[in-house]
């Protein structure tokens, strides 16, 4: 069924409405002592009970174990990490190695427009105009848009385009909107979350992969593909193994997990900008069998994607990121990150089911039988 873009932006309005207000209930039970606005909220009956150890708990063995178990018969390196948002143990497997984050980084960006939202220094509904020169690589379907004096639009629908598409085009715009690559950088910082960042542009960033520099032409088309397909072997080896030997957007499992938790808990941006980036988390249209589909009736979630270059039988950064709720309303945080899989589809797919699958059962055994009702799959084609 196509949906119109106005009736798409009203859908989301009124999701990213009831977010804010169920965001506003839950952090008036965490944080009451600290936000005066967030007490005249009425409570969420799912609301989170949030611990802060002075020593990070154990995970269930049983999931770690799982895991473990998962991430060894997979053959290939892989990087994996979930986390109790509300008590803060992290299981995880490869956990503090650097991985291309690819899409996955637009979170970072979403983050930093919301400080700047939060500071004052811009608005959601402020205008950008979106022109020819801001054209990007691979999927931008914001150009569709363009006009003869661009696309008026606004930080509110670049950001949601960037992560609920993935579109590269709007994303690099809210990037240069937000002042840059160091600015979103700083931004970061301040926020203290550590191990995550950006590193460039996409439209850089993939043509560094590719062994190119970026040109304006090469948002044209299939003119970027073209470019890359007259690089010898050598060259394009070269910058692929540069590149994942070090890669610019490079994030490890586990400061993604801490990010996420650190930002589900109302840690990081004010009440409403929680809300609205946990609202467009939860439209990605993008990867619908990968977490996603492993989670079982009851299971709600809010990720993000990353999918990057593919070079002869293998692909990079194959990712899934988000927070995975469960029926009683308790959150985990996880990350699943390849960094270059010569696996099928269906064969990446099924693996980051299991580890979603997995966390389920480790939920159930956690919540007793009650929670046995909420342990059926939804069905789902593999597909990505």
């Amino acid at each position: 069924m196509r949906v119109s873009r106005r009736g798409w932006m009203i859908g989301v309005a009124a999701l990213t409405a009831a977010a804010a207000l169920l965001a506003t209930g839950m952090m008036a039970a965490e944080r009451a002592t600290s936000r005066a606005s967030a007490a005249n909220s009425a409570p969420a009956p799912a609301a989170l009970q949030v611990v802060y150890p002075t020593r990070r708990p154990e995970p269930p063995p049983q999931l770690a174990e799982r895991l473990q178990a998962l991430a060894s018969a997979w053959g290939e390196p892989v990087g994996v990490a979930v986390s109790d948002v509300g008590s803060g143990w992290i299981a995880a497997v490869d956990g503090d190695s650097p991985y291309p984050q690819q899409s996955v980084s637009k979170l970072w960006v979403a983050v930093a427009a919301l400080d700047a939202v939060d500071r004052g220094e811009l608005s959601l509904e402020q205008e950008v105009v979106f022109e020819e020169a801001d054209r990007s690589v691979f999927s931008q379907p914001i150009v569709k848009r363009l006009g003869p004096e661009g696309y008026r639009t606004t930080v509110r629908e670049l950001m949601l385009r960037a992560l609920a598409e993935s579109d590269n085009a709007a994303n690099d715009k809210l990037i240069r909107t937000v002042g840059g690559v160091e600015a979103v950088d700083v931004s970061l910082r301040r926020l203290r979350l550590a191990g995550v960042g950006i590193g460039a542009e996409e439209r850089d960033l993939q043509a560094q992969i590719a062994g190119l520099t970026w040109r304006p032409e090469y948002g044209y088309g299939r003119n970027f593909q073209q470019a890359r397909a007259t690089l010898p072997d050598w060259a394009r080896d070269q910058a692929m193994d540069a590149y994942l030997a070090q890669p610019l957007d490079g994030a490890s499992p586990n400061a993604i997990v801490q990010a996420l938790a650190a930002l589900r808990r109302g840690e990081v941006l004010s009440p409403d900008s929680t809300a609205v980036l946990l609202a467009m988390m939860a439209e990605a249209r993008t990867g619908p069998n990968r977490l996603k589909g492993g989670l079982p009736l009851g299971w709600s979630i809010a990720h993000k994607t990353g999918t990057g270059q593919d070079l002869r039988g293998y692909s990079i950064g194959i990712n899934n990121v988000g927070l995975l709720t469960a029926p009683d309303g308790r959150t985990y945080a996880v990350a699943v990150m390849m960094r270059r899989t010569f696996k099928p589809v269906p064969q990446r797919l099924a693996f980051m089911q299991a580890v979603s699958r997995a966390v389920a059962e480790s939920w159930v055994a956690e919540a007793g039988p009650a929670a046995e009702l909420a342990s059926m799959r939804k069905p789902g084609e593999l597909t990505e």
